[in-house]
């Protein structure tokens, strides 16, 4: 790494030293200045190849996206929790201080499945959903607003929390539902879906994410679109990272990398027949064969000019298998 990535990386790990010295991650003036202080520490656009990171600093990483989480989850249980004070809570969303990222992760999100599909998905799941499933509820107020959107979360006060804030809503109550239950321990459930989004947080590590990854590459119904969040350069010590490569059993679409506020990196990608091919040898005792899939990644380029620092790069699948 140069000078200015060594710099950085020391930047935030002496900010993760100072949260990690925290008596409680739960809202409070010090917790929100120091992840605020964290994050825009992270946003701007820089390189930096977190496997050549030294074994110290990958610990600290590792540490640090458990503490985000951790942090996340209280913030959003705490809001859901003021929301749902109120009796219209859904008309109050904007007293959550990341709303805004939302309504923009939201309509990128959107727009690029829209490019991926042909009709209105008639069924949307997303998993981890947690205590305010404010994706989930921007995408079904403002884009897909006949389609219905079912919650997964492991955490049933999460999906409590979740469902309180919608229950009175004449629209959502009738078109968003709430799940308790490890996705690991979903199967025949997943094929009713036309699109499976994966929460960053689900999986905190590599190998937890990979695991979840495989689990909806065998029961996901071909032909469905998974759509996963992941993170690019300094936002890495946030969220843990996808590597498209590695998503056997799917046709990799398209690979977006934000470098505006919106901090998680978007990847499209669509369930392949030939996963269910493979798991159709593996059941029959035969040598499993990696499905790899061919790709380039091409230049760079703005997405949306609505959105004037949001740049992608996009990732054109050749030979698709059908």
């Amino acid at each position: 790494m140069g000078f200015h990535e060594d710099s950085l990386v020391d930047a935030i790990c002496e900010i993760y030293f100072d949260i990690s010295s925290l008596e409680s991650l739960k809202p409070s003036t010090d917790v929100n200045l120091l992840f605020t202080k964290l994050v825009l520490t992270c946003i701007p656009p820089c390189f930096i190849d977190i496997d050549k990171l030294s074994k110290g600093v990958q610990e600290i990483r590792a540490e640090l996206i458990k503490l985000c989480g951790e942090a996340e989850g209280h913030l959003e249980s705490h809001y859901s929790d003021i929301l749902a004070s109120y009796i219209e809570p859904l008309e109050n969303l904007t007293i959550f201080p990341y709303y805004s990222n939302y309504l923009k992760l939201g309509l990128l999100e959107f727009q690029i499945l829209c490019r991926h599909i042909t009709s209105v998905p008639n069924s949307i799941a997303f998993v981890g959903s947690g205590p305010l499933p404010l994706t989930s509820i921007v995408l079904a107020l403002n884009h897909f607003t006949t389609t219905e959107f079912h919650n997964y979360d492991i955490n049933p006060e999460a999906n409590l929390q979740a469902s309180r804030l919608v229950s009175n809503h004449p629209d959502l109550s009738k078109r968003m539902f709430f799940h308790t239950a490890d996705v690991l321990e979903t199967d025949n459930c997943l094929r009713d879906y036309d699109v499976v989004f994966l929460a960053a947080l689900v999986g905190m590590d590599k190998e937890e994410k990979m695991k979840v990854v495989s689990h909806l590459a065998k029961h996901m119904a071909p032909g469905s679109i998974l759509m996963l969040r992941s993170a690019h350069g300094a936002r890495a010590f946030l969220y843990p990272v996808v590597d498209p490569g590695e998503l056997h059993g799917f046709e990799v679409l398209s690979v977006y990398h934000p470098t505006d506020e919106v901090i998680n990196s978007v990847i499209i990608a669509r369930r392949t027949h030939a996963a269910m091919v493979l798991n159709a040898e593996k059941a029959a005792g035969a040598i499993g064969r990696r499905t790899i899939l061919p790709c380039k990644c091409s230049e760079v380029e703005a997405f949306n000019p609505l959105m004037h620092n949001c740049m992608v790069e996009e990732v054109a699948v050749e030979d698709r298998l059908s």
